[in-house]
């Protein structure tokens, strides 16, 4: 199976988006431990500017980033195979070690919809 693993930081703490060399030193030895594993399917982070889409009814409105209403923003994710919630938990028990320094952060573990927990929803 596979699942996602976002980290999310605050949006006003410097430290989550000025990476210093132990930060990236310690990124780059989980990837390779990961893709080793054969477990690792994707990585990115993502720049703390952006924009929000919101629908409300139809209106549709894009505001752009920061994000000030939210405390915790999505600083990047992964993309992992694991045989259950629970082994996949424990990639992010493992992941949010790599972030010594950020003083306050999550990392949510969410599965990913395959196609067949879809199908029976396509009416068919």
């Amino acid at each position: 199976m596979r699942y996602m693993l976002t980290h999310r930081v605050l949006e006003d703490d410097p430290t989550s988006w000025e990476p210093n060399p132990e930060l990236i030193e310690r990124m780059n030895a989980f990837v390779g431990k990961l893709t080793a594993r054969g477990v690792l399917l994707g990585a990115e982070g993502v720049q703390r500017t952006g924009a929000v889409v919101r629908r409300r009814g139809t209106a549709i409105r894009s505001v752009d980033g920061p994000f000030a209403e939210a405390k915790e923003v999505v600083g990047g994710f992964l993309i992992v195979s694991a045989a259950d919630l629970a082994e996949a938990t424990a990639v992010a028990e493992e992941y949010i070690t790599c972030f010594a320094g950020v003083e306050e952060m999550s990392v949510e573990v969410r599965q990913v919809a395959e196609m067949e927990d879809v199908e029976p929803y396509l009416g068919g």
